[in-house]
């Protein structure tokens, strides 16, 4: 790969970057703000709850970092040029796009609504397609950017009874995949992130189920230092998950039977089915 001299700054100093973090207000998102900000990066945070990302603000705040909250519908694709332009003109220059707003919803497929799904699909697919297609040019044209989408080990494996956000995440994946081979002798470096069960924070820690034994639950930071591990290493997929999941995914694709009988061993789609909404 070609030597790329703006690597060097962005990878060793991340002091006076901006990011867009998108998620912000609860969850995974408000380590990775914190964590950010430690390093001196200034946070802006969108999310729809104000109060949320009033929470967040306070905790990023409380440790010295620097928070600005924009509350949005990331469900509105059609507003987000118009969003990004203006928090460029309001910011400057933003170097980082952290991809990480996302919803889940558990039920029989048969049962799924129109609606429901299109939900899940805007949110986790094509928000941040167009975010990212907004801001690439400006970033290109700055000769530097980072775009981190948070995908999920259910982009890897399908999930019984969430099928549809496992679509979603194998999506981002895979687009990820795509850009960052399509963007290799560019200044832009894209990465994706791909975390199993998380502890303490997030969708799964709402769902009040204990992971499977065998899979484990990784905490809430893991994935804060997975940001910034690929913000130092440069374009990559990085997985965050206590067990043996690398070599299951490996069987996966050697396999989609023996696959599916060790995920149901696991535990995993009953532990679903036990998430379905009513």
């Amino acid at each position: 790969m070609p030597f790329r001299p703006w690597q060097v700054h962005c990878k060793l100093n991340l002091s006076g970057k901006t990011a867009i973090l998108t998620g912000a207000s609860r969850g995974i998102g408000t380590y990775i703000a914190k964590t950010l900000s430690a390093q001196g990066v200034t946070v802006i945070g969108i999310a729809r709850s104000e109060s949320g990302l009033a929470e967040t603000k306070t905790v990023v705040e409380r440790e010295g970092g620097t928070f600005h909250a924009h509350a949005y519908d990331l469900t509105d694709i059609n507003g987000l040029e118009v969003l990004v332009e203006e928090l460029w003109n309001q910011y400057g220059p933003i170097q980082i796009l952290l991809n990480n707003a996302g919803i889940e919803f558990y039920q029989h497929y048969d049962r799924m609504t129109r609606e429901k799904t299109s939900d899940i699909l805007d949110t986790n697919v094509q928000c941040p397609m167009e975010l990212t297609r907004t801001i690439l040019p400006k970033m290109i044209e700055e000769k530097e950017g980072h775009v981190i989408t948070i995908a999920s080990l259910a982009g890897k494996k399908g999930l019984a009874y969430n099928s549809i956000y496992s679509a979603s995440k194998a999506a981002m994946i895979m687009w990820s995949d795509g850009l960052r081979q399509e963007y290799r002798n560019s200044p832009i470096e894209i990465s994706v992130i791909c975390p199993g069960f998380i502890s303490e924070a997030g969708m799964f820690y709402d769902g009040n189920v204990s992971p499977p034994p065998l899979l484990g639950a990784s905490k809430p930071q893991k994935v804060a230092d997975a940001v910034m591990k690929a913000l130092k290493k440069g374009s990559c997929e990085i997985i965050v998950n206590k067990g043996p999941i690398k070599p299951l995914l490996a069987i996966g694709q050697l396999s989609w039977r023996f696959a599916d009988k060790l995920t149901r061993w696991f535990g995993v789609p009953a532990l679903n089915r036990k998430r379905i909404s009513v």
